[in-house]
């Protein structure tokens, strides 16, 4: 890698052209990723890219005139100074959030450059170019804004909340919450017939926590594999599984902690509590991001749990 200091005014053109190049492809990499689910932030994007297709055109206009036809190929990195980016664009679909975030440090990364090119460059047409981007960077974010503002009216916007609510749900919440229910309740048995046969706090937290763990990798892998994500936008594949088994665990682990406790009465009172608490979150859940009525939630959560518990205690004192 060479240090920025070291280089001459045509590596500092070349660069710039390079760099311009790349945000082009970057914004178009935004614009066709966001397309299917926010497509009026898609066409946000795509007016930032011709912006910087603008500027490599005037770029290589003028080292076209300063130094001819070839211009070597110097990249971001290979010189020292640069933020590594995270290929944010390569994931599927698409953030608003992260996206933004990108192509703000890209604004500011990028005009900081020109601003540091420019107070070291004698020539003063490239200077005057320079300082010119300079300025249009510093108010790129002002321009996306403004973009934003004209392409995003309030109703688009509340389109697109609406579609990246959805990708949570789909993406976040849904395999989340069904590792949690299952976590939560099909551990529920298991634990409570191991308590109540051997009134044993220790036999019960282990019996609990070997469900709680083969529930979770079950589970997981389950969600892994049920599918891409590709046709159902539902995410990375492996990202669902480890959320979903995750959220068994934590669900089974839940009512199974107290067991720690060597008092036996103590231990079961307070893991009846925690299951309620776990049943009341599910319900919560359900009702917050499922969109299902609270009574309507509550009573099937209810009678699950219930249908399950009492299963559990019948046989641990069969």
């Amino acid at each position: 890698m060479k240090n920025f200091n070291e280089l001459s005014e045509r590596e500092v053109l070349a660069l710039a052209i390079s760099l311009e190049e790349e945000d082009e492809r970057v914004y178009a990499d935004f614009s066709e990723g966001l397309r299917q689910e926010f497509p009026a932030s898609a066409t946000v994007f795509d007016s930032m890219r011709k912006e910087e297709s603008g500027h490599r055109r005037r770029l290589i206009e003028l080292y076209q005139r300063k130094f001819g036809e070839h211009i070597p190929l110097i990249r971001r990195q290979d010189v020292k100074g640069f933020v590594q980016r995270t290929p944010v664009w390569l994931v599927r679909p698409l953030g608003l959030d992260t996206v933004r975030k990108q192509a703000s440090a890209i604004e500011v990364e990028t005009r900081r450059f020109y601003e540091r090119a420019a107070a070291r460059t004698q020539d003063a047409s490239v200077r005057q170019l320079l300082d010119d981007l300079a300025q249009e960077e510093r108010s790129h974010e002002d321009r996306a804004q403004e973009l934003t503002e004209e392409k995003l009216r309030p109703d688009v916007k509340e389109d697109e909340d609406k579609a990246r609510r959805r990708l949570f749900v789909l993406q976040i919440v849904q395999p989340g919450l069904a590792g949690l229910m299952d976590g939560s309740v099909s551990t529920l048995a298991p634990v409570f017939a191991a308590a109540l046969a051997t009134k044993n706090s220790w036999d019960a937290f282990l019996v609990g926590m070997a469900a709680s763990l083969g529930a979770g990798i079950s589970m997981g892998f389950a969600e892994a594999l049920s599918d891409d994500g590709s046709l159902t936008g539902r995410g990375h594949p492996w990202v669902r599984g480890l959320i979903c088994g995750a959220m068994t665990t934590l669900g089974g682990i839940g009512h199974t902690l107290p067991f720690l406790i060597k008092d036996f009465p103590l231990a079961l009172g307070i893991a009846i509590v925690v299951v309620l608490v776990e049943l009341g979150v599910i319900t919560w859940v359900r009702h917050r991001y499922m969109d299902t009525p609270t009574f309507s939630a509550a009573l099937q959560v209810g009678l699950g749990g219930a249908l399950v518990f009492t299963t559990g205690i019948l046989i641990g004192k069969s």
